[in-house]
């Protein structure tokens, strides 16, 4: 049984996607429509760049949705009816939803350039920061942020990526509190990323009444496999369950390892990580070195999957 993974802002860069574009006319339709959805030239953007521009949370999430979106058509005929179940990291979520047939592309493409903007105001309301930590359990990350956070600012975990491997988020202050507590407990490294923002954290609550108030404007139909929530790591096919979880995914953690363990329990044993880049095949090697895993982002890897 195979189940798909949809990766999360990060994974955008400048070329992404041009040899789909050129080379797949169900391709070049995703990238097309999607400018049409949003009135600008994402595509543009994809493929030329400048990455200053690209990296913005508002126009890397719609890229990368787009991206998985072309690269998803052009399988459709390979994956057949294979496909049980979906999980997306973060951003990625909504692209699974979109891949079960719950959101339409174009809903889906400006419904993540929308979370993005709320996303990037957020940040600007409110300043804060996130960190990858390597080294440590679950719990003494935990724990070392309960620590860090005081009256001058918060800090959460946001990514519970794989075992050994988490990222954390909130005020600054707070973070390099939790950066130095990191390395005396203990981990291989801990170091802040170059973010807009404190995503999965409380710093984002600004965002979640515009985010719910775009869920609900749109058409959100029963999907035809299972979604896999970041924030509770169960499947979920119940709509009104979708549109508040995606919500709550906004200050909540994402916790992945949760849902690829939840995918292997329910007999996925073949992951196809659908959009540009490789991360999630990584993790998955922390997470199940028994689970077969693929990553498909270019022409190149559609047309040896198809071959297969």
């Amino acid at each position: 049984m195979v189940g798909l993974l949809f990766p999360g802002q990060g994974s955008q860069f400048v070329g992404m996607g041009r040899d789909l574009f050129d080379g797949h006319d169900l391709a070049r339709a995703a990238f097309e429509e999607a400018d049409d959805a949003l009135g600008f030239a994402l595509s543009r953007l994809c493929f030329d760049g400048p990455e200053s521009e690209l990296i913005r949370t508002d126009n890397a999430q719609p890229a990368i949705l787009t991206h998985s979106a072309a690269v998803l058509r052009c399988l459709q005929h390979a994956l057949g009816e294979d496909i049980v179940m979906a999980a997306g990291h973060s951003l990625g979520e909504f692209t699974a939803w979109m891949a079960a047939g719950s959101l339409t592309f174009a809903d889906a493409v400006r419904l993540v350039r929308r979370r993005g903007r709320l996303m990037l105001e957020s940040g600007r309301v409110r300043p804060g920061t996130m960190a990858a930590v390597l080294g440590l359990e679950d719990h003494a990350i935990i724990a070392v942020c309960e620590k860090a956070s005081g009256d001058d600012g918060v800090c959460v975990p946001a990514n519970f990526n794989s075992p050994g491997q988490t990222v954390i988020s909130g005020d600054v202050a707070a973070v390099e509190r939790a950066l130095t507590l990191a390395k005396e407990a203990g981990a291989r490294r801990a170091v802040r990323l170059n973010v807009s923002g404190a995503f999965h954290s409380p710093l984002m609550q600004a965002a979640g009444s515009g985010l719910a108030e775009a869920l609900s404007a749109i058409d959100f139909r029963t999907p035809a496999f299972a979604v896999v929530s970041n924030v509770t790591a169960e499947p979920v096919t119940d709509v009104a369950a979708a549109r508040a979880l995606l919500r709550r995914q906004l200050t909540a953690p994402v916790r992945w390892a949760d849902c690829v363990r939840t995918m292997a329990a329910h007999g996925v044993r073949e992951f196809l990580e659908i959009g540009p880049g490789s991360v999630l095949a990584g993790l998955m090697k922390r997470i199940d070195r028994e689970a077969g895993v693929r990553a498909i982002g270019s022409a190149a890897e559609i047309q040896t999957f198809a071959t297969a």
